[in-house]
């Protein structure tokens, strides 16, 4: 009841994901939209709906097709009144700057979550990663180009995340509580 009663007198949210790969993301993205029962779109998932694999190296033509995907199901989400979370890396900046557009056109609040990641730890991730397969692997050019190009939002008014706090819920809590502050 409490959750129907602030949707009814406060403004929807679309929350995008951001940082490298390997630093919890997906993780601190499933506490979240739990937390704000919000709609989870992972543009990883759309991938492979798709048979696409992002650790492999996907062309940038599917990319955007993913992309748009991802956005369109979004659009219809924030529409129908549901907030959304974003399971993204979120860089380039025009990507940051395609999903703020998404949230305009439907006027949902806009706000990025930037999980932070050091090279050493992230790499350490990706090896315990090839160790157990959890995951599809990040081949090593893949994730070298992801590094080297990442477009940190620097000046966009993140909340920041570190990677060693993406799995505890009260830190999923707090930033969904800052996040409805900023909605309404």
């Amino acid at each position: 009841m409490l959750g129907w009663k602030w949707k009814a007198t406060n403004q929807v949210s679309l929350i995008l994901m951001c940082g490298l790969s390997f630093s919890g993301k997906s993780t601190f993205a499933v506490l979240l939209a739990d937390e704000l029962r919000a709609d989870l779109i992972s543009l990883d998932a759309i991938n492979a709906e798709r048979g696409l694999y992002g650790g492999q190296g996907i062309p940038v033509e599917e990319w955007a097709r993913t992309n748009e995907t991802a956005q369109t199901r979004a659009a219809e989400a924030l529409r129908a009144g549901r907030d959304v979370v974003i399971d993204d890396t979120g860089s380039p900046r025009f990507i940051r700057d395609g999903w703020r557009a998404v949230a305009a056109a439907t006027q949902a609040a806009f706000s990025i979550v930037w999980v932070q990641i050091d090279p050493a730890r992230q790499r350490k991730r990706l090896l315990a990663n090839r160790a157990d397969g959890k995951r599809h692997d990040v081949v090593d050019d893949v994730l070298d180009s992801h590094v080297a190009n990442f477009e940190a939002p620097l000046t966009e008014d993140p909340f920041i995340v570190d990677a060693d706090d993406t799995a505890r819920p009260q830190i999923a809590a707090t930033i969904a509580n800052s996040i409805r502050e900023r909605a309404q």
